[in-house]
């Protein structure tokens, strides 16, 4: 076994969120803006299987979502918890803490699409408090 996995079971471990929760992501496309230097534009899906969740975070960019399938109970710190379904969007800004981001249902997974522009290279998701 090596360091890496090794340290990635802790990690999951010392969090409490079992390896089945964390959400799948899966890269579409990014795009750098040329007309605006060294931002991009990154398209992602998420799914949540069912019963899943996402860790507090943050995203240090303007993120567009949209729900493809399920639904998802999410929540910005200092706003409203809403469940949204397919067709339903929401926004989250460069200094919004994202705080709950789960899937409402135990038996159906849920997947939104997510469109973002944020600094070149920087990560697409940020652990938040």
């Amino acid at each position: 076994m090596t360091i890496k996995p090794v340290a990635l079971v802790l990690l999951c471990l010392m969090s409490g969120t079992a390896m089945a929760q964390e959400p799948k992501v899966t890269p579409l496309m990014s795009k750098d803006l040329a007309e605006n230097p060294g931002r991009e534009a990154l398209m992602i899906t998420v799914e949540h299987a069912p019963g899943g969740s996402n860790s507090i975070h943050r995203h240090n960019a303007h993120a567009f979502g949209y729900v493809l399938e399920g639904s998802v109970v999410m929540q910005l710190k200092g706003g409203q918890q809403v469940t949204l379904t397919p067709g339903q969007t929401f926004y989250e800004g460069p200094d919004d803490v994202h705080v709950v981001d789960r899937n409402s249902s135990s038996t159906n997974p849920a997947r939104f699409l997510v469109f973002m522009i944020k600094d070149k290279g920087a990560p697409a998701l940020v652990p938040a408090e």
